[in-house]
């Protein structure tokens, strides 16, 4: 509650609390302390001494039961050892104001900008306060750069150097995650879900959604119309490569689905040692274990299974299948001539036949005529 400001004290009073977003009882106590501290260096231990404190005035006075005690000339040394202890209560009111704001956002993606790179950490300004990015939290495969503008993951608060740090991430699942919800209203309505993320930061990453809707298509609603929603978290990510599938309860159907883009793919699973033998013809087999081992590395993150890709074996025709193709091939060419020929001596038949009928209706026609004449 602010200070009805009467007075110069009152005025200054209310304007820290106003810049830094502080109660001023919290400035008050912190004077208090300063005076006591002040106390304590010149005159020894204040033991049961109170501090009398006016808000509209800033005078103080110090008393012990009712006497008061405060010494000649103690305002002037007072105030001078008090500054520079309220400056630091100040800035630690400040900073645990600061705090507790971001301890409400931890989980959730914000944006910020790198403001200084010391070695192999990286400081973010996020606004209010500064975030620290130690290297743990760092997408190995971008390039970081002063004033470079970035969508940060707060994974939480914790003890530091300094102090308390807010850490922020560009290499956790939740910044995917988050994107997605910021990129697709069915998410952040809970119409669409994320079930399951598998990543290798800044390279590729591959999420399973499901649909919590009648209607919903929880595949078409993360890749958008012409792609244009995963191509936006991707974008985010500095190019990381996004796979979605759809989820399966079947774990035998989820396997093959997060294998993709290979096909026609033969899955046997063991629940008890989670472990999958996936079978996959030849020209699948590159795709199905990715470059360097990546697909199958992730879709083994995804569903949780130890999964082994075996290739289907190719019969290799020996010299013995090649002589008896050979004899095949002539038999059948052997056949086809006998049956040409047949099929030719038919035809010459028939026509002959047909000649002979023809040269006999003419000759019965020419008969008749003859005996009309008659």
């Amino acid at each position: 509650m602010a200070i009805q400001a009467r007075t110069e004290f009152a005025s200054a009073l209310n304007q820290v609390c106003s810049e830094r977003g502080i109660e001023p009882e919290v400035v008050l106590e912190s004077i208090k302390q300063a005076i006591l501290a002040a106390y304590r260096k010149d005159y020894g231990e204040p033991d049961d001494i109170v501090v009398d404190l006016d808000a509209n005035s800033g005078e103080v006075k110090l008393a012990k039961g009712k006497k008061n005690i405060t010494p000649p000339g103690f305002g002037r040394i007072a105030a001078q050892t008090a500054k520079q202890v309220i400056l630091q209560r100040i800035r630690e009111a400040e900073k645990n104001a600061i705090l507790q704001e971001y301890s409400s956002k931890i989980d959730t993606v914000i944006s910020g900008m790198i403001q200084r790179i010391s070695g192999p950490v990286i400081t973010v300004n996020l606004g209010k306060a500064e975030g620290i990015m130690p290297p743990a939290e760092q997408s190995h495969g971008e390039n970081y750069h002063i004033n470079q503008r970035l969508k940060f993951y707060v994974v939480g608060i914790k003890e530091g150097a300094r102090g308390e740090e807010i850490i922020v991430s560009r290499a956790v699942n939740g910044l995917v995650e988050g994107l997605f919800k910021q990129e697709v209203p069915e998410i952040a309505q809970g119409s669409v879900q994320i079930k399951v993320i598998a990543r290798e930061a800044g390279s590729r990453s591959k999420i399973a959604v499901a649909s919590n809707q009648l209607g919903v298509d929880p595949v078409g609603s993360c890749v958008g119309q012409k792609g244009v929603r995963v191509q936006a978290v991707t974008n985010e990510l500095g190019g990381e490569r996004v796979d979605v599938i759809p989820w399966n309860e079947d774990f035998s159907e989820l396997i093959k689905l997060a294998l993709a883009p290979a096909e026609n793919l033969v899955v046997k699973i063991n629940k008890k040692t989670l472990e999958a033998k996936v079978t996959a013809p030849e020209d699948q087999l590159s795709l199905a274990i990715g470059k360097e081992g990546q697909n199958v590395r992730l879709a083994s993150k995804l569903t949780g299974f130890k999964i082994e890709i075996l290739g289907v074996p190719v019969e290799v025709p020996t010299v013995e299948d090649k002589k008896e193709d050979v004899k095949e091939e002539k038999v059948e060419k052997k056949e086809t001539t006998k049956k040409t020929g047949k099929e030719e001596i038919k035809k010459e038949k028939v026509i002959e036949e047909t000649k002979d009928s023809k040269e006999k209706e003419v000759f019965i026609k020419e008969e008749v005529s003859k005996d009309t004449q008659k």
